[in-house]
């Protein structure tokens, strides 16, 4: 099972959710929901490589794909997903 480390507020997340409704090849974990996911996903973010471009643009990294092997993507279609056509807005604004 892939993990999918989302937020409910966050439009790529969504965009992606809609694409798994219903199958039990994923799981969503919100990291939103509760400190316990924020944990889990930054102690992922803090140390992973695929995370080495995003740290320190303002972008936080979402959705991530952590597949059943433990490696992990930023890249929907490498789990095989579509990607949305416009991504989400950064903390600086930009991508908006």
């Amino acid at each position: 099972m892939i993990k999918i480390y989302s937020m409910k507020t966050c439009p790529d997340c969504t965009f992606i959710e809609e694409q798994i409704k219903g199958s039990p090849d994923f799981q969503v974990i919100d990291i939103g929901e509760h400190v316990k996911n924020m944990k889990e996903f930054i102690k992922i973010r803090d140390v992973d490589p695929a995370f080495d471009q995003i740290r320190g643009t303002g972008s936080l990294g979402i959705p991530c794909f952590v597949r059943e092997d433990g490696s992990v993507t930023l890249s929907p279609e490498e789990v095989g997903l579509r990607k949305a056509a416009k991504s989400a807005c950064r903390i600086d604004g930009s991508g908006c």
